[in-house]
């Protein structure tokens, strides 16, 4: 087993850490609160619920006294292929959602309703997981 993932982990990283496939990945979605705002952090556990009650894993990262730059480092290195950050954007309703590894298309960053999160996040686990 310990051969196999040092295998993927050769196969799967770049120079800002791992990159993992979706079926071997610690989680699916990794959900970053950026902002020490009751808010921000009301809504990003809100969302990491709702998706793990669909069955998506989660990692989230509510870390009050670490920077927003650091928890984006961290996840780059963790390489859970989705990141979806709730910060800056909520006061327009939206949250960010960003591939670990942007699509060969050149596409990336997505800036999706809160109310539509949770399905869109669902819909590209789901495409992640197919592949």
């Amino acid at each position: 087993v310990t051969r196999v993932l040092a295998a993927l982990a050769e196969a799967n990283h770049d120079d800002r850490g791992l990159a993992w496939p979706a079926g071997v990945a610690p989680a699916h979605v990794h959900v970053v609160a950026t902002g020490r705002d009751a808010g921000v952090v009301e809504a990003a556990e809100a969302l990491a619920t709702t998706l793990s009650a669909r069955g998506i894993e989660v990692l989230y990262d509510d870390r009050p006294k670490v920077s927003p730059g650091v928890k984006f480092a961290d996840a780059e290195l963790l390489g859970v292929p989705l990141v979806v950050v709730v910060g800056r954007g909520l006061a327009e309703g939206l949250v960010e959602v960003r591939p670990r590894v942007p699509a060969e298309d050149g596409s990336g960053v997505e800036h999706v309703p809160v109310a539509a999160a949770a399905d869109r996040v669902a819909e590209l686990v789901d495409g992640l997981l197919a592949r």
